[in-house]
């Protein structure tokens, strides 16, 4: 455990100092409810970008990946490829067509709101459950968060994990809390520059302590030759199948959504498509290959491989500890809080817009004014946090398993019902709503009820989505044809998207 010198309390403190007054710019920004929750529908290309992947990548890019490569070797790269193929297609053929969507579709705000309008439901069911599901799964993927920032915290400041679960949070939530879409978007960019930096860099140091690649290699065929198995034990195919399903999750991630439907135009998308695919590529390569050398690393010097022992997600921020300059490791390991912080930001806002949009406009306050609502939005982020907080108490929780967990939830939930309502006129709002139920639903059972053996192998999300399809496809087809003024609306947004070449 590194000691807490000034020069790493120097740089965490200037780091999040910055973080802050970008939040309070951004206060001065936001005018009214539509910049609080969506930033006006401002943004260009290299925000879009890097907001979008900077909310998507959390803590467990720094943490959770690099601690599943050392544990298990080059098997649990399939994780990254499936995300990388997941990410491309959803930026490819979803970002656009979501944001003429939305637009077109009574400037719908979250994505209840757009289920709403798409389906022109006057009862409000679509609203409500797809509420619930954002706020269910997502205050399990903020207690994510929260744990990654507190195991930074308890790793470099020996602070008990109990204290270190507040200080991770507060200054995210403080920023989130007065600044909104703005400052979530703008603290993103700046975060996810960091993250870039510190993923291209401490690969190559990792490298020049253990004697290059071949070298690494070497001593980890040595130590272990099932780490370099790409079917590592018993993982087989249906092992590979989950850990790439992983993609299909981007389809219904609310917060990565919300960076489409804020983009300033639909020309800002190709680019923005290049610049955050550039990004992640180069993020996933450096995290695998941190986890991949630590291995390595730590078999040649076993008696500093305590921490990462005890916990895997922390090799990444041991072998900073161990190898930096006490600067430089103040500005990589704010890199972990970068990520943590980024993707929580994401988490706290689109649970704000859902209870303050979708809850307390939609059902308690339907005349309130903006001002109104932009402080119903920031109670709602602390609300929010609360929460969070309070599930991430336990001191043995993992980062990826509560991140896997949350991302399997809104891939099956939401997926499904994204692509079939923004590609398939015949769709209806009973078919989007049993879509939305039986993704969920099967989720958690898969998760939680034990069928054998075969469960256990599959990534809960694989059934999940294929559930929620088929019951889309089949109610809808039972269904009666939705409205002419549905499937109008429908062909006009398709047409526009043609105009624009997509």
């Amino acid at each position: 455990m590194m000691v807490a010198s000034t020069p790493l309390i120097v740089m965490f403190s200037v780091y999040l100092a910055a973080m802050v007054l970008i939040g309070f710019v951004a206060w001065r920004s936001t005018k009214n409810f539509d910049d609080y929750i969506l930033g006006g529908r401002s943004l260009g290309p290299g925000v879009t970008a890097l907001s979008a992947g900077a909310s998507d990548m959390s803590g467990w890019l720094l943490m959770g990946l690099p601690g599943a490569m050392y544990l298990g070797g080059v098997s649990e790269a399939w994780i990254a490829i499936g995300l990388v193929a997941g990410a491309w297609l959803n930026w490819k053929y979803v970002a656009g067509p979501l944001r003429v969507y939305t637009e077109r579709t009574d400037n719908a705000l979250t994505l209840p709101d757009f289920f709403t309008s798409r389906f022109r439901d006057s009862s409000r069911t679509l609203r409500v459950f797809s509420a619930l599901v954002i706020l269910v799964f997502f205050a399990v993927y903020c207690a994510s968060g929260v744990v990654a920032g507190a195991r930074l915290f308890e790793s470099v400041f020996g602070m008990p994990y109990a204290q270190a679960i507040w200080w991770g949070a507060a200054v995210t939530i403080l920023y989130t809390l007065v600044g909104g879409f703005l400052a979530v978007s703008w603290t993103d960019t700046a975060q996810g520059t960091l993250m870039f930096f510190a993923l291209l860099l401490t690969p190559v140091i990792v490298l020049m302590h253990v004697g290059g690649f071949e070298t690494s290699v070497d001593m980890i065929r040595e130590l272990d030759p099932s780490r370099l198995d790409w079917f590592r034990g018993e993982l087989g195919w249906i092992g590979v199948i989950s850990l790439i399903a992983w993609g299909l999750g981007y389809f219904g991630q609310p917060h990565i959504l919300a960076r489409f439907m804020a983009a300033h135009g639909v020309a800002t998308i190709p680019v923005a498509r290049r610049i955050g695919m550039g990004w992640m590529v180069l993020c996933l390569a450096g995290s695998l290959t941190v986890g991949f050398l630590g291995i390595a690393y730590y078999a040649a010097n076993p008696d500093v491989a305590g921490p990462v022992q005890a916990n895997s997600e922390r090799v990444f921020i041991s072998l900073v500890e161990q190898l930096f300059n006490p600067w430089v490791a103040g500005i990589v390991l704010s890199a972990v809080l970068a990520a943590v912080m980024s993707t929580l930001s994401s988490q706290l806002l689109v649970c704000s817009s859902v209870l303050s949009e979708d809850f307390y406009r939609g059902f308690l306050r339907k005349q309130a004014s903006q001002r109104e609502l932009v402080w119903a939005g920031r109670a709602s982020v602390l609300l929010t946090a609360l929460v969070a907080l309070w599930l991430a108490r336990d001191p043995d929780s993992r980062v990826l398993g509560l991140v896997s967990y949350a991302w399997a939830g809104f891939g099956a939930a939401f997926g499904p019902v994204v692509l079939l309502a923004l590609f398939w006129q015949r769709m209806t709002r009973n078919g989007a709503l049993a879509g939305m139920i039986v993704g969920a639903v099967t989720v958690i059972a898969w998760k939680q009820i034990a069928i054998g053996r075969f469960d256990m192998a599959l990534y809960e999300i694989v059934p999940g989505f294929i559930a929620a399809t088929v019951a889309i496809v089949v109610v809808s087809l039972l269904d009666r044809e939705p409205p002419q003024e549905i499937q109008a609306t429908h062909e006009q947004v398709r047409h526009s998207l043609r105009e624009t070449g997509y």
